[in-house]
């Protein structure tokens, strides 16, 4: 067994310890805390795969952001834990189901790569899997990527009208109703005469 190969299982056995760990961890801040070890083992395994600006950007993008924004929200929300676990039985045979898929796939997936397959050529001293992601993704799938960046803008969108819906006693202000506003709408002068000085 190759070096490389060892280092492979140790961070798959790492990640998927850290996957079960943040579905059965009781508190919610664990949970994040195990999805941020997750996070990091499959950036090293993008390593292993020369993908280095994708590890680098699951480090970043989701560790140093997203993982911090949720580390907020479930710091500040009063989660109520045992509503959370009522229906843990219920859903169980259906997780189970789906994770037993999960590992053949990801047996059927090994043994296709170790078996008779021949291995991949070396890349050269100057290849860069920066330029050639960017080279498929803006020339061969263009048009899915441009899909999916107007399906997370809409999803934005209708993020912000759920949250903006009237609720009963706040003070809201109409937009055009301040645009449409004339200074004779606004401003009163008053003329006060003028008192003499005693």
């Amino acid at each position: 067994m190759a070096f490389t190969d060892l280092v492979f299982y140790v961070f798959a056995a790492i990640s998927v310890f850290a996957g079960v760990r943040v579905i059965s961890s009781r508190n919610p801040v664990h949970s994040a805390l195990y999805l941020v070890l997750a996070f990091f083992t499959t950036s090293a395994l993008w390593l292993l795969l020369e993908a280095e600006f994708l590890a680098i950007t699951l480090v970043l993008v989701y560790v140093g952001a997203v993982m911090v924004l949720f580390l907020f929200v479930v710091m500040m929300l009063d989660i109520n834990l045992v509503s959370l676990r009522e229906g843990f039985a219920r859903y169980l045979p259906v997780g189970i189901a789906v994770g037993g898929i999960i590992v053949i796939e990801m047996i059927m997936v090994l043994s296709a790569r170790y078996g008779d397959m021949p291995k991949p050529a070396p890349h050269p001293a100057s290849y860069s899997n920066t330029e050639e992601l960017g080279g498929v993704l803006y020339t061969v799938y263009v048009y899915p990527f441009e899909i999916a960046a107007v399906i997370l803008l809409v999803a934005i969108v209708a993020a912000i009208t759920l949250t903006l819906r009237r609720r009963p006693g706040t003070k809201h202000q109409d937009p055009a109703k301040q645009v449409a506003v004339k200074r004779e709408d606004r401003v009163r002068l008053v003329k006060v005469p003028s008192e003499p000085r005693q």
